[in-house]
């Protein structure tokens, strides 16, 4: 979809098919990445685990978040951006054809290196409420403990912005202690939250800590995206498996960029929260302007004019996504007649969980402005109707 909305060269385009953003890093991790450019430390190899400068500011970011304490020199190393990190967590704790709980629908990223590290997804049903997205409770209840090695879980949650609360987490990390299994944590957007909510990192749970590997990265809260550059804590017993595997699956990180994610850490929890706000902006305006409009249904014939269900309202993260089921068509189609007839690119979830995502279309609200945003109902109308 990106390269498809590139070779239109039409800056009206709206994109909102990628996760980028337009909201700027912290002026002192520009800084700090310009002169790294001219720092010879900043060219190497070493050393291998990451900066230990960084190293011990995301050991002591995630030991915030969770109310637990972590020795950053046993239990804390760097990786080459956020899903590096995933990759090599899952082929530290699982096996060749081991079941891996994940949500459902959740980001295609996760479940192909879930399959590129051998093991077999298993998808817990996400339910679209009025008061937004929420875990199917019931479905949990009905999978064998025993039978999953590891769940790889994401709050907020992309593609969706779901957010568990506390009483979500408590049912998935007893699923956790009763199967014995390993919950893998991406970070990457855990205080992108929206509506007064705050952070539930799940090793904040009693007997959790020895459990849960907790994977951040820079490109999300603090939006640095290009500068690759992610972490991971966990108990040391499993952290010292996911640094042999990372020194030979990626060897280092990206060297001038280190240094400025560790500043952004320590200096830019404003930053953090000014863009949180924004984007809860851009939410807000795009769940109204698309509330519940009028359409007629392009197959089956004539009927009266009925309302469609309006996007379940995202708690946190970069995109929403809408259910187009109810117009006629699947996310394909919808995607197709929004960038030839209006002028929108988004991406349909075709594979991102089980069949049933194929209705999904997503927005990623990350790079567009308000000022951008306003006619998005326009858009809509007149590609859909």
């Amino acid at each position: 979809m990106g390269d498809l909305a590139d070779t239109l060269a039409d800056p009206d385009v709206l994109r909102l098919e990628n996760l980028d953003t337009d909201i700027r890093p912290c002026a002192a991790s520009l800084k700090i990445s310009r002169a790294a450019v001219d720092d010879d430390d900043a060219n190497s190899y070493l050393p291998f685990l990451g900066l230990n400068e960084l190293r011990s500011a995301a050991a002591a970011l995630v030991a915030r978040q969770a109310g637990q304490s972590y020795d950053w020199k046993t239990e804390c190393i760097v990786s080459a951006g956020g899903l590096s990190g995933i990759f090599n967590t899952l082929l530290a704790t699982i096996e060749p054809g081991d079941e891996v709980l994940l949500t459902d629908p959740t980001y295609v990223g996760l479940i192909n290196r879930v399959r590129l590290a051998g093991g077999v997804p298993r998808f817990l049903p996400m339910t679209a409420t009025d008061s937004g997205w929420r875990l199917d409770t019931s479905a949990l209840a009905s999978i064998d403990p025993g039978s999953v090695s590891a769940a790889l879980l994401m709050s907020p949650s992309m593609p969706s912005g779901a957010v568990f609360d506390r009483a979500e987490w408590q049912a998935l990390v007893d699923f956790c202690r009763r199967g014995d299994c390993w919950l893998i944590y991406d970070a990457a957007m855990e205080r992108i939250l929206f509506d007064g909510l705050e952070v539930i990192h799940p090793a904040s749970f009693e007997g959790m800590r020895e459990r849960v590997i907790t994977v951040g990265s820079a490109s999300k809260e603090y939006r640095m995206i290009g500068w690759r550059v992610g972490w991971i804590v966990g108990d040391a017993r499993i952290m010292a498996d996911i640094a042999r595997i990372s020194i030979t699956n990626v060897v280092c990180q990206t060297g001038i960029a280190m240094a400025a994610v560790a500043a952004a850490i320590e200096q830019d929890d404003r930053g953090v929260a000014e863009s949180a706000r924004e984007l809860m902006r851009r939410r807000d305006l795009i769940v109204a302007e698309l509330d519940g409009y009028r359409v007629i249904p392009p197959r089956g014939g004539w009927s009266p004019f009925w309302r469609w269900k309006s996007p379940a309202s995202p708690r946190g993260g970069w995109s929403l996504l809408v259910d187009v089921s109810p117009l006629g068509m699947d996310g394909a189609e919808a995607s197709r007649r929004l960038l030839e007839r209006g002028g929108v690119a988004a991406t349909a979830m075709t594979n991102w969980g089980s069949p049933q995502t194929d209705r999904y279309l997503r927005l990623v609200y990350s790079n567009e402005p308000l000022s951008r945003l306003a006619d998005i109902r326009a858009r809509f109308d007149r590609a859909l109707m």
